[in-house]
Parts: C-alpha cells; sequence; structure tokens
C-alpha cells in the first residue's frame, strides 16, 4: 500500500467493520447500522474510496430521504475528494429522470409539478365534475386514497357502467379522471415523481438502459424507509449491474404510516443473490447503559436482524425511572431534573430534548416550562396554544366574553360554513365602526331584520342566528358560573367541531387528541383557583402564548419521537410512557404496530448519549376525566440492572395476570389493579389476594387508603 493510500485510509478514521464496508467493490451489499455507528460516514467514505479508485463521478448515485441529508453527504464527499456526485432525494431523482425522457409516457419535458394545494384544486374540479358536493372531508380522503395507490404502483382501472354505487367506485373514477387532467394540463404531482418514473422504467427498456448504463454505483442511505416506489426505482436501476450498496437499520424503521415497508430490508438477500452484510454495531453517541437497555428492549420485537450496539464511552449513567401520581408531577419532576443536571453537569439547553408520543401532550410542558420561564422551543410542531383547533375554540370563548371582538368573530362565524364571505364580513364591519356598535350587537339586529341597508340571504339568515345562539349558550354558561370545562366542552359541541375535523381524516385524531388537552388545561386551572373566571383564564393563555419563544436563546427541545430521528442530544426525557399513550392505542390489537411503537422507542431511547429519564403518570387527565393508567409494558421490558428508580417506594411494581393462582405475588409486592391503581399485597390466597391500596383523588388533590381483602385475579388489569 502507497503512503498516499495510507494518508488516505488515515483521513477517513474508520472502524475495521466500517473500513470493510468502504472498501467493498461491486455486488450487492446491505450494512446494517446501528443508531449512532456513523452510517453517513461510512456512505460518503464509500463514495470517496470509488472516486480514489478512479471511478468516474458520473457514475456514482447516492439516494437518501430529506434535502438535508443530500445537501449533508454532497458536502462531506466534497470535502473528502473535491468532487461532484450525485447526490439526492429519490424525488429530486423521479423529476430529473422524467424531465429528461417524460415525452416516452406522452408528457412534454416542460411539465409543471403541482404542489399539494394545486393537486387537491385540481381533485375538487373532478369531484364536481362527478356531481359530488364540495366535501373537505371527502375531498382530502379521496386525494389521501389516490396517494395510496400511487405508493403503490397501482394505475386507475376502467369502470364498469354497471358498477355499483360506492366510495371505492368513487375513488376510482376520481383517480381515472384526475390522472387524465394532469397529462391534459401537462402537470404531475408528487406522487407521479415515483409512480411514473416506475412507469417509464418498467415500460420503455431502452430508457432502463440508458440510466442502468449512466449509474454504475448506487448507494442508498436510510434503506428501512424505501415504500414500493422506492423499492422498485432502486432495483430497476441496478437489475443490470447488481452494485447496490444500501445502509439502514429495520431497528430504526419507525414510518410504515407514510408507506414504508419494513420487508425491503428484511428481504434483501432475498431480492439481491450474493449479497454480503455487514453490522456495525459500535456505537459513538451513548454510554453502554442507555445502549444496554435499548438492546434489551428491541430484542422483544421479532421482524429484525440480530444486532448488539456497544460503546466505549464508558457505563455512564443509570436509565433514570420515576412513576408520578400525575401530569404535573411528572413534567415537574422532568424540569426539576432538567435544571438540575444543566447546571451540575454544565449541558446547554440546546443539548436537552423531552419526547412525547402525541403532540397534544407538549401542553402541560409547555405550561410548566413558561411558569418557571425556563425557555423551549417546538421542532416539527406548533407550539400548543398556537395550534389551529385551539384558537378556534378560545375564540369561541372570547367573542363569549367581549361583544366587541372583531377578529375572534370573524375567525369563528364560518366555524362551520354559514355563507358569509369576506365581502359580508368587511360590510358589517363598517357599520359596526360607523355606529359605534359592538359587533355582536349588530348581528343581533341584522337578524332580526333591523338594518335594511344590509340584507341577508336565507342561509346568512340561518347561519347568523345559529351562530348567535352558540354565543348565548356560553354566555349563559359563564353567568351560571359553570365549569370551564362545561364551557369548552359546550364551545366544541355545539359549534359542531369535532364534525369539522373529520373533514380532514389526516389531522383528525391529533387535533382532537389536543381539544382533550385544552380540556385538561381547563379542568387543572380551574381546581387551582379560587375564583375560576373564564375571563381570567382567557387573559392567561393570552400571556403564555405572546410570550418570546427566540430560536437564538438557548431552549429545550420538545419534540414527537417521530421528528426525534437523527438527531441526539445529552439529556433525554421520554414522558407519558404509560399502556394506550406509548405504546398508542391504535397499536392494540396488531403486532407490527405494536413491533413500530417499539422501534419508536428505541429510537427515542438511542438519542441520549449521556442521560435519559422514562417516566409515566398513574392518573392522567383523559378529557377531563382522571384516569388510571398502567406504565408502559416498555418500562418492563428493560432489565432492571440498567435502571435507576427515583420514586419514594423502591419496591418493583408487578403487572397482574388474568391467571388462576396468585404465585409470585408475596406479601409487600407493589401491583396494579384495573380500579385502583397501585396498590400492596398485604394476604396471597390461591386464587385471590388481599391488598391495600393508597388511591389519589384529584378532585380533592388527597391520598386515602382503600382495602379490598378478596381481589379476584380475573378482575385484575392482565
Amino acid at each position: 500500500m502507497s503512503q498516499e493510500d495510507k494518508d488516505f485510509r488515515s483521513t477517513l478514521n474508520l472502524n475495521p467493520k466500517q473500513e470493510l464496508a468502504v472498501q467493498h467493490l461491486e455486488g450487492p451489499m446491505l450494512v446494517l447500522a446501528g443508531a449512532g455507528s456513523g452510517k453517513t460516514r461510512v456512505v460518503t467514505c464509500r463514495i470517496a474510496h470509488l472516486l480514489k479508485l478512479g471511478v468516474p463521478a458520473n457514475e456514482i448515485l447516492a439516494l437518501t430521504f430529506t434535502n438535508k441529508a443530500a445537501e449533508e453527504m454532497r458536502f462531506r464527499i466534497k470535502t473528502l475528494s473535491s468532487q461532484f456526485v450525485l447526490t439526492s432525494t429519490f424525488h429530486a431523482l423521479g423529476a430529473k429522470i422524467l424531465r429528461e425522457s417524460i415525452h416516452y409516457l406522452g408528457y412534454q419535458n416542460d411539465f409543471t409539478i403541482y404542489d399539494e394545494k394545486d393537486s387537491l384544486q385540481l381533485l375538487k374540479q373532478v369531484l364536481l365534475f362527478l356531481g359530488y358536493k364540495d366535501d373537505k372531508g371527502q375531498l382530502k380522503s379521496v386525494r389521501i386514497e389516490i396517494s395510496n395507490r400511487k405508493n403503490a404502483l397501482l394505475k386507475p382501472k376502467p369502470i364498469s357502467s354497471a358498477a355499483s354505487l360506492s366510495i371505492d367506485i368513487l375513488i376510482e373514477e376520481a383517480y381515472g379522471i384526475y390522472q387524465e387532467k394532469l397529462k391534459e394540463y401537462q402537470a404531475v404531482d408528487f406522487d407521479d415523481l415515483l409512480f411514473l418514473t416506475v412507469q417509464l422504467l418498467r415500460d420503455f427498456p431502452h430508457v432502463l438502459e440508458q440510466y442502468q448504463k449512466k449509474w454504475f454505483f448506487i448507494l442508498v442511505d436510510e434503506y428501512q424507509d424505501t415504500n414500493c416506489s422506492q423499492y422498485f426505482i432502486t432495483k430497476l436501476l441496478t437489475a443490470r449491474h447488481q452494485n447496490l450498496f444500501v445502509v439502514g437499520d429495520p431497528d430504526q424503521s419507525i414510518y410504515s404510516w407514510r408507506g414504508a415497508n419494513l420487508n425491503n430490508i428484511l428481504e434483501f438477500e432475498k431480492d439481491y443473490e450474493n449479497a454480503q452484510i455487514i453490522t456495525l454495531e459500535q456505537n459513538y453517541r451513548s454510554t453502554t447503559n442507555i445502549l444496554n437497555g435499548a438492546n434489551a428492549l428491541i430484542k422483544y420485537n421479532t421482524k429484525r436482524y440480530e444486532k448488539k450496539l456497544w460503546s466505549d464511552l464508558g457505563a455512564g449513567e443509570k436509565i433514570g425511572v420515576y412513576q408520578a401520581r400525575n401530569e404535573s408531577e411528572e413534567t415537574q419532576f422532568a424540569l426539576e431534573k432538567l435544571l438540575e443536571l444543566t447546571r451540575k453537569e454544565n449541558i446547554s439547553l440546546n443539548e436537552c430534548a423531552i419526547f412525547y408520543r402525541t403532540n397534544a401532550q407538549s401542553r402541560s410542558l409547555e405550561d410548566c416550562f413558561l411558569k418557571y420561564q425556563v425557555p423551549y422551543i417546538i421542532i416539527g410542531g406548533i407550539s400548543f396554544y398556537q395550534r389551529k383547533e385551539i384558537k378556534d375554540i378560545l375564540a369561541f370563548l372570547r367573542v363569549a366574553t367581549s361583544q366587541f371582538d372583531f377578529l375572534s368573530f370573524a375567525r369563528t362565524i364560518n366555524l362551520p360554513k354559514r355563507g358569509i364571505g369576506r365581502v359580508a364580513l368587511n360590510k358589517w364591519r363598517e357599520l359596526s365602526e360607523e355606529l359605534k356598535q359592538p359587533i355582536l350587537s349588530l348581528c343581533q339586529e341584522l337578524v332580526e331584520g333591523k338594518l335594511p341597508q344590509c340584507k341577508l340571504t336565507k342561509k346568512q339568515h340561518q347561519g347568523l342566528l345559529n351562530y348567535l345562539n352558540i354565543i348565548d349558550s356560553l354566555k349563559d354558561l359563564c353567568k351560571k358560573r359553570a365549569s370551564l370545562k362545561k364551557i369548552i366542552e359546550t364551545a366544541i359541541y355545539q359549534s359542531q367541531y369535532k364534525e369539522m375535523l373529520k373533514g380532514d381524516p389526516e389531522t383528525a385524531q391529533e387535533r382532537l387528541e389536543n381539544l382533550e388537552a385544552l380540556i385538561n388545561k381547563a379542568t387543572e386551572w380551574g381546581k387551582e383557583r379560587e375564583k375560576p373566571l373564564l375571563l381570567h383564564f382567557l387573559q392567561e393563555i393570552s400571556l403564555k402564548s405572546s410570550l418570546d419563544q427566540s430560536v437564538e436563546r438557548e431552549s429545550v427541545r420538545f419534540m414527537t419521537l417521530h421528528n426525534g430521528k437523527g438527531l441526539e442530544f445529552r439529556l433525554v426525557f421520554i414522558v407519558g410512557m404509560e399502556e394506550g399513550l406509548f405504546p398508542h392505542l391504535n397499536s392494540k390489537n396488531e403486532v407490527d404496530a405494536l413491533e413500530e411503537e417499539r422501534r419508536l422507542c428505541y429510537v427515542g431511547m438511542t438519542r441520549a448519549k449521556e442521560y435519559l429519564y422514562l417516566t409515566s403518570s398513574s392518573y392522567r387527565l383523559i378529557w377531563g376525566q382522571s384516569k388510571t393508567m398502567i406504565p408502559s409494558r416498555f418500562l418492563g421490558e428493560i432489565p432492571s440492572q440498567y435502571l435507576l428508580k427515583f420514586n419514594s417506594e423502591e419496591e418493583e411494581v408487578m403487572e397482574l395476570k388474568a391467571d388462576p393462582s396468585s404465585r409470585g405475588f408475596s406479601v409487600g409486592t407493589f401491583v396494579f389493579h384495573k380500579n385502583f391503581g397501585k396498590g400492596r399485597v398485604q394476604k396471597a390466597y390461591e386464587t385471590s389476594l388481599g391488598m391495600t391500596y393508597d388511591v389519589f383523588f384529584p378532585d380533592t388533590n388527597t391520598t386515602r387508603s382503600l382495602i379490598a381483602k378478596y381481589a379476584k385475579l380475573e378482575l385484575i388489569h392482565s
């Protein structure tokens, strides 16, 4: 080996497994790159190695999933080799191929790419042409189904004239016409960038051969995230030379809801004969205790390649586990522990992250951090009080407390649509200013026909009357000093807001969870004050939502676990680790879904470099009602030798099974009862247990001991 080669290899600074992958020359290879094992380094170093061997830069193609990742890879390659290699997302590659060759499919090469808004507008025209009313919910549902069909490479089917009317027929009809219209307008949508690329490469062998000869070495990062279209683009382009180098980790496959197919990476050896597999297990991010805990958790999954991450960064701190009585106590623990460690270990707030399963969970965190003026930012989401559904409902409440609030009136008057457009609103505003009359008072006179200069259509009259009835109901509840929970529930119910959310099936579940969090906030707020008035509640919310959250300041990162992929922090909290929340309720009866939830937990844990805390709550407010929560099964899947429990009671909490015997539940053991929550075994009989429960009552903020002498095991939560 020449001195130049030695110097080059020294520059790459690879471990033996990484070097083996980088030096691989021809044929298919799968690199199973565990979290923090340097997978991007391997991809870029392999490209630099190929260039060093004399492979022309224009014969190498690197594919990834985000523009940011592609730019980072491009920069690293340029730094190592001073050459330009095509590094691209799959969609950008599709756009490039179609720009050059789409004329074979009957399109012009200067086609337009429609964004989501353009696509929805065109589909709306298609549905109106088919005789369907302008229904936002139906529009979004059909759009999602068409997208799913394209990603699964399904072409529109011909419709029989005798076909019965159904949603499936509607989708097929709309799909066919939608594609015809796109072609007529010489346009493609975002899904077509992959869908039409596969069609082009499949149907025109000479075009496929042209691109196979163009790129002799193809590398794919994050292969576990590929969908059907991306899989076939890769397979078609590499069919001639088989020089495919993919890097990925089945244990970090968390995007099935986007169409990612885990089997693409698990069946790589079946798809590519003589494929070589290298496993990267040395982790450069986390300490040993964190990795051992994550390794133990993910072993409960069956659909995976076996690997065991290790680190030479030392044992480090054990994984902290804390079970709070309620959500507020859980959040308080996270804040106090975070402040303690940032001061003691000199950790920047920028190096701290709090992960949660759903966006709605940010509400209690935001309240707590705002209260103590600890700066935070929401990554990949919107601050709780700035979310549309929250602002909409709060706007209803503001109108009920101030008849002069035109902005809140304008925001809510067409929720749902009442036929009151911008022209009418501007006219009413001008008249209100001219007469020096509150907008609600003006609306009352409009309904009563006392303002002949402003005539209402029948739809406007009925809609405005309905709106005023909603506001009157809210005002009446305020006068009667009804609870904030009751007032907000009434606003949601009478405005038919839940029904409106169903019009966007992609976001409906998340927005419902946010409304639930608002009700929980109001419930908590009401209990903390002697005179919980709606006006004071709205005032406090306004002050919170206007707080400066500049990214320029050092700030703790709040984000969902999905948004944490690819990031790393010195200090990580995963909150809300309870059954039904994480793992999510939607995964309850599906093995594949549960395994993906476990992978999501694994991803969250492996973001932590030095400190990791997993927290749960015994009781949580759900739609304003306190519910007993069971700790996540994931907590029980991590061996105790890697955990440090921060609860006042050191005893392990056991989960009772619906088993006819009480073996294993000795006196003094902590267990969970489906009604009473955590309890301590006092006596153990053959088929029943005698237990004492310390039950927390949120309404009175007290804890009382209850005794259940003969609790049958079949009545105990399993």
